[in-house]
């Protein structure tokens, strides 16, 4: 069985046959509107996002599979705290909940390094610390203090 894997990176629940999907999988005969079909289900829940996916294509039975990737971080957190991009600066451009980061958390974990919710949180955290947005009106080196100690594990209960 020979596997051709294509990478890709879409906007959440609008991919289309144009490239990079048609070009890249019609030369292999595999059916494009059910793989972008399928693609676009699976990345609905990021709309305006863009989403890596991969498709792996069996090339005799003309098969296939996607595995969707997280949207980055960093593209949630602007996304979350209506922002069009970090500040680069110490100016403060945004701000999140911390009720917000734990959803985030929650729909990222597995996909990130951090193994518990709380620790995914930590590193969406670390994010908004770079690209100058504030955690509950604070700021996020505070927010991050905080998880670390202890003191707001009943967000990320559940």
């Amino acid at each position: 069985m020979g596997e051709k894997i294509l990478n890709v990176i879409v906007e959440g629940g609008k991919a289309t046959a144009g490239p990079p999907l048609g070009p890249g999988l019609a030369p292999i005969g595999v059916n494009v509107s059910q793989v972008v079909a399928e693609i676009n289900k699976a990345t609905g829940a990021f709309p305006g996002l863009k989403v890596p996916v991969k498709i792996i294509v069996d090339t005799v039975s003309k098969g296939f599979r996607i595995e969707v990737g997280a949207p980055a971080t960093s593209e949630l957190v602007k996304k979350a705290a209506g922002i069009e991009k970090g500040s680069g600066t110490k100016d403060k451009v945004g701000n999140l909940e911390l009720s917000a980061i734990a959803e985030m958390a929650r729909s990222l974990k597995g996909k990130n390094q951090g193994k518990s919710t709380k620790e995914v949180a930590r590193e969406i955290i670390g994010t908004c610390v770079s690209m100058g947005v504030t955690i509950d009106g604070k700021d996020a080196k505070l927010g991050e203090k905080e998880i670390k100690e202890g003191r707001r594990d009943s967000i990320f209960a559940g």
